[in-house]
């Protein structure tokens, strides 16, 4: 069993035909093909079922693929820590963005690196809370940025800023002509929130008030896209601070604080307890924390360089 080989079961999984995977590895259809097939015969199983197009991976097949994407993670891990510090900003990268936070941290990212560490090769995509947590743990991600603490055993957390929520609030809506918004009234009146899509908030659903948390009822979603649904249908929606400085002129008379008490959350950096690129993450939390204004910072941690 080689490396080679790990390398290209994950490609096949991930490309479905093993003509693209032969491309993705750069060598031809037939030498990926007969390095698999030894390694079926080693192992004596069949990762891939080969009757269907694209093809489809094995029960056992899938468990292969798991434990082979955790040692190309750990292979890739040694040879970082066999690196000097100036090779060690450079490299692939891989970061997944929560919906609401991507908006804000994404373009800012590639600029910096751009600039900053050409040598690194960034690849940042936008996913849902639960599922960059599922691909950090499974090393499919170097790190994820996304509402903090996960609490999970398996990772290991940094704090990186803090933010208030405001309400955004349709011109067609009582509510408008209010100051402020008391959390609980939330509850009360039409709130559009996207999590498993975009719908009003049930508030059947709230078994307290201490419930009534952004990161458990408006996780989700693209901000723009709840703001345009809010001002064609009247109501309510919820928007983090981070994203106010977005919005038009036109539509900032629109915002409310939301009081008693101030809703916030915390974004913070995830990685897995076995990630060694201490120099890497150090340059991605230095990347971010110019991205948001200084007193998201107060609280979190702002020492120049944080050791694993």
């Amino acid at each position: 069993m080689t490396l080679q080989q790990l390398e290209y079961i994950i490609a096949v999984e991930q490309h479905g035909y093993f003509v693209n995977a032969a491309d993705a590895c750069g060598v031809t259809q037939s030498t990926l093909s007969l390095m698999i097939k030894k390694l079926e015969e080693e192992l004596d199983i069949k990762i891939f079922n080969r009757d269907t197009h694209p093809v489809t991976v094995t029960e056992m097949g899938r468990k292969v693929i798991d434990e082979a994407k955790m040692a190309i993670y750990h292979t890739k891990q040694l040879v970082e820590l066999t690196r000097t510090e100036k090779e060690q900003a450079s490299g692939d990268l891989s970061i997944a963005l929560t919906t609401t936070v991507a908006p804000v941290i994404m373009p800012g990212l590639f600029h910096y690196m751009r600039t900053k560490y050409p040598s690194i090769n960034l690849r940042v995509e936008e996913m849902i809370t639960t599922t960059i947590i599922e691909k950090v743990k499974k090393a499919e991600i170097d790190m994820g940025v996304l509402t903090y603490p996960v609490n999970d055993p398996d990772l290991l957390e940094i704090p990186l800023y803090h933010e208030r929520f405001f309400a955004y609030v349709s011109p067609k809506d009582a509510l408008y002509q209010e100051e402020s918004i008391e959390r609980t009234q939330l509850s009360k009146y039409k709130v559009w929130t996207m999590k498993d899509g975009v719908q009003l908030f049930d508030r059947s659903k709230v078994l307290s008030e201490e419930e009534i948390r952004y990161d458990k009822l408006y996780e989700g979603g693209r901000v723009g896209i709840l703001i345009q649904i809010t001002d064609e249908n009247g109501g309510i929606t919820v928007v983090p601070e981070s994203h106010l400085h977005l919005l038009p002129e036109t539509v900032k008379d629109r915002i409310r604080p939301i009081v008693n008490p101030v809703p916030e959350r915390t974004i913070g950096l995830a990685f897995r307890k076995d990630y060694v690129h201490e120099r890497m993450m150090n340059i991605v939390i230095k990347a971010i924390k110019p991205m948001v204004p200084s007193e998201f910072l107060d609280g979190v941690i702002r020492t120049d360089y944080l050791r694993l």
